[in-house]
């Protein structure tokens, strides 16, 4: 399997992201392509690799930087690592893509290079995340600020379809974010999707409130783009709050406690761990015709590494072919 990297993305690039690639390249059974500067991979390239790991460079002189405006800069910047990147999976000379950069710029230049599958009006970022009782998807994380009911009602449909190929549930249960439970809760968006998911043959099981969503009452969670980021952001600023505060308050008392230091350390990274989301690497750009992966702004290593792992799997339990096969049936 091959998956290209966007070498040039993301806070820590390229240092961090060619690592990332290495480790991928050593431990997960992946061929790397990096894309992006020659000039700026190599050094990095040849300080951790020993030559023998499938990784190879594609060049890539421009990049697009996090706060540029996404169309502009495609159209000015076609020798970027994001483009040149998306066209390595349109030409089938990779079987993914993943980026930790600008995801405007990730999200419209596969819509305009990849295309949507076909009966899909735009594409979501499909973010899987831990909750009290296992895994679940929530969409859309930040791909469209504005929505129709009508796009809603597919986020439900393809997330449906993804949580069957990817996690093996038969039958997933797909909840609408809102304000309250009460069908009539919510702005007009929302009470017509509402009204659109009842009818839509899911196993639908309602709103589900803010403070519902990490219990695992549902999983599949929907929403549009603008609430989707803002949930999910403010979500990631509280979880890294809390265990800051966790550490400060076993770092003062640790002294006095009867209880390991080596164990409390141990069980709080055990607990971080399984909420942060370097473990997971990346969402899945829901929708695309072609696997492309979003990673973190803030990755490291790890969780690029973990990223090219998440599009290993996603490649490997098809389920970009499950979406193909479930638009197919649609016609």
């Amino acid at each position: 399997m091959k998956i290209a990297l966007d070498a040039m993305g993301g806070d820590k690039a390229p240092a961090a992201v060619v690592q990332g690639g290495i480790d991928a390249a050593r431990e997960l059974g992946v061929s790397v392509v990096l894309v992006g500067r020659e000039e700026d991979i190599k050094p990095c390239l040849d300080s951790s690799n020993d030559g023998k790991l499938p990784i190879s460079v594609v060049s890539a002189p421009q990049v697009i930087a996090m706060d540029e405006q996404p169309t502009i800069a495609l159209r000015t910047k076609p020798q970027s690592s994001i483009v040149k990147g998306l066209m390595l999976v349109k030409l089938g000379e990779a079987d993914a893509f993943v980026s930790a950069g600008s995801t405007g710029a990730v999200g419209v230049g596969a819509y305009s290079i990849l295309g949507c599958i076909q009966g899909v009006k735009r594409p979501a970022i499909a973010l899987l995340y831990s909750t009290l009782t296992g895994r679940a998807l929530f969409l859309d994380a930040g791909a469209n600020a504005d929505c129709r009911p009508q796009m809603l009602l597919q986020f439900a449909q393809m997330g449906s379809l993804y949580m069957q190929r990817l996690f093996g549930i038969a039958n997933p249960r797909v909840g609408l974010l809102n304000i309250g439970e009460e069908e009539t809760k919510g702005n007009r968006l929302i009470r017509e999707t509402h009204r659109l998911l009842k009818d839509a043959g899911l196993n639908f099981i309602g709103n589900v409130e803010g403070k519902d969503v990490y219990r695992g009452v549902a999983d599949v969670v929907v929403t549009d783009g603008f609430t989707g980021n803002v949930a999910l952001k403010l979500s990631e600023g509280l979880s890294e709050a809390i265990f800051l505060s966790i550490r400060r308050a076993l770092a003062s008392s640790v002294a006095t406690s009867a209880v390991s230091p080596s164990l409390l350390q141990g069980v709080l990274t055990s607990l971080i761990g399984s909420w942060d989301y370097s473990g997971l690497g990346g969402a899945y750009l829901l929708g695309i015709k072609g696997n492309v992966i979003i990673a973190h702004g803030r990755s490291d290593a790890l969780a690029i590494k973990n990223a090219i792992g998440f599009a290993k799997q996603t490649v490997e339990q098809g389920a970009l072919q499950a979406l193909l096969s479930g638009a197919a049936s649609k016609q």
